[in-house]
């Protein structure tokens, strides 16, 4: 058997960590993956094999997040390391969201929060249970009604954040994941282009047929103000998105987190779609002005996701089933199967979206 020390030299430093915590972790009803087991052997030990072709030798590319079973009943999870006295907000703000009646209404799209574990010995650190979600741009986008029904959700979840008066402060397009809807195997954690077995690529059905449902994360910086404070102002706090135009002036003043949560989103669609794909210039005049430079100019979440809806109507289902094209994606194959899952949604009578008008 290969001594601990040689599994150390495969583990990066953060994810001892989290070997360090396995036996705590399986006594709160959590199993990590075997690579983080104080008695993992590399399962390509005196074989031919290399270890990135193995699913016990990828690492996991997140320092402070991991994923791991639920025992009880094997569902997967996200585990996430917390520093209470760097981010003392986020578990409150979680559970509130997490909690009925909040937790039931359809419009929240805040991750929910499972559990919440106090880590020994260490004061300050705890450990939030979640669903596992992936990364919600992968794979891509196929029709116009895939985008409409993302677009949707996220303006609805935005707006219903800022309806009980949390802003987010940083809800970029990395903060923004799907959950497993559209995939027929369950992927690897540290690889998602991957099954979970590492044996092939994980197959998925395209969002039309099986359609996620998107979630924002990471509530670190998030703040919950009275009903009453119609206009709060914080000092800037960067988020991972480095260009808001209020926090690169000269005069570093406080802001209203509000509209900042506008142009975040608004800049986390171009990237996502205006950027890369053909045929969603629909959304870009409502993105302009989410985007603008003047806080002040900014429509609210009640006037995006109303606007949204406007335009939303104006569609055909054949302007639904039409094709986005991503950059990646514009090979004469692409699209002849584009045209192939089109004519079989059309007989199987499948809907070209499935958010409804509100």
């Amino acid at each position: 058997m290969a001594s601990t020390s040689a599994a150390n030299s495969h583990l990066s430093e953060y994810e001892i960590w989290w070997r360090s915590h396995y036996e705590f972790l399986t006594e709160k009803g959590y199993k990590l993956r075997s690579r983080y087991s104080p008695d993992w052997v590399p399962s390509w030990t005196n074989t031919n094999k290399a270890d990135i072709n193995c699913e016990d030798g990828i690492a996991s590319p997140h320092y402070l997040v991991l994923d791991a079973r639920r025992i009880q009943d094997g569902a997967r999870v996200s585990l996430k390391r917390v520093d209470i006295s760097r981010h003392p907000y986020e578990i409150e703000i979680g559970r509130y969201f997490s909690t009925h009646p909040l937790s039931s209404d359809p419009a929240n799209h805040c991750v929910p929060i499972y559990d919440v574990l106090k880590v020994p010995a260490e004061d300050n650190t705890v450990i939030i249970v979640m669903p596992l979600l992936r990364d919600a741009t992968d794979p891509y986008f196929d029709t116009v009604g895939e985008v409409v029904d993302c677009i949707h959700q996220l303006f609805e979840g935005l707006r219903f954040m800022h309806r009980h008066h949390v802003a987010h402060r940083d809800c970029m397009q990395l903060n923004i994941l799907m959950d497993d809807s559209m995939f027929i195997d369950a992927w690897h954690a540290s690889d998602q282009y991957m099954s979970e077995d590492y044996k092939r690529v994980a197959r998925h059905r395209a969002r039309t047929k099986s359609p996620p449902r998107y979630y924002y994360i990471d509530f670190g910086i998030s703040r919950q103000y009275e009903a009453s404070n119609t206009n709060p102002l914080e000092a800037p706090i960067f988020g991972g998105d480095k260009e808001v135009p209020e926090f690169n002036e000269d005069n570093f003043k406080p802001r209203n987190p509000f509209p900042t949560d506008v142009w975040y989103l608004g800049h986390a669609i171009q990237e996502t779609f205006l950027d890369h794909y053909a045929d969603v210039e629909f959304l870009s005049g409502l993105v302009s002005d989410m985007m603008h430079s003047d806080p002040a100019q900014r429509p609210n979440m009640d006037e995006v996701f109303s606007r949204f809806q406007v335009i939303r109507q104006g569609f055909s289902n054949w302007k639904l089933r039409s094709r986005v094209a991503h950059d990646e994606e514009r090979s004469v194959f692409d699209l002849l199967a584009h045209w192939t899952r089109r004519i079989q949604y059309v007989l199987r009578r499948i809907p070209p979206t499935h958010t409804s008008l509100s």
